[in-house]
């Protein structure tokens, strides 16, 4: 797949994302929180990153707030520059924006929750183009006991496609939730 093939693909499933209707967007967040729980996902007491959505990213504020009840550490990903490709996970404020201090290592989260403008039934993303994902969390393909943080996508289903290219650098998903199912490892978990 050629560049401009990955651009024209953007394109199209961000269409698709931010044409999905109000009532089915706020059912397929409800759909989403359900499955995560039933995963037992976010667990009490864990370290976990959530992104605070744009673009007609699916809403986390359910699982956010789940997870705030069960004493969850909840960060933020705020990009510090895009040129250089660095972001931070910040903490989650009470009003809701990121903290200004208590940056914490990628390493040390136990789960992200991971924006997605595509995706494949195996675990593969397509983000927004510039690889902060991939490049923050590398280190999950270096290590294989490493286990976390699982990165979990979370996405409507008119977003997947049948096959994704997967480059060199591209850090794969544990698994990715929809209101219709859950895809890759992450279905295995029940």
């Amino acid at each position: 797949m050629t560049r401009e093939d990955k651009r024209s693909l953007r394109r199209c499933l961000r269409a698709a994302r931010r044409a999905v209707g109000a009532g089915e967007r706020a059912a397929a967040a409800r759909a989403i929180d359900r499955a995560l729980a039933r995963l037992g996902l976010p667990r009490p007491g864990t370290r976990i990153a959530a992104y605070l959505p744009f673009d007609g990213e699916i809403d986390p504020s359910l699982i956010l707030r789940r997870a705030r009840a069960q004493g969850c550490r909840i960060h933020v990903p705020v990009v510090t520059s895009l040129r250089h490709r660095r972001m931070r996970f910040m903490p989650l404020a009470d009003d809701g924006r990121p903290a200004p201090t208590g940056a914490i290592a990628p390493r040390w989260l136990d789960l992200v929750l991971v924006p997605l403008v595509g995706f494949d039934a195996e675990g593969h993303r397509l983000g927004m183009g510039a690889a902060l994902y991939d490049r923050h969390f590398a280190f999950l393909g270096l290590r294989r006991a490493w286990t976390r943080p699982r990165l979990l996508g979370l996405a409507f289903e008119v977003q997947r496609v049948p096959r994704l290219p997967v480059e060199a650098h591209d850090v794969p998903l544990w698994g990715i939730v929809t209101e219709h199912g859950i895809y890759g490892r992450a279905a295995g978990a029940r």
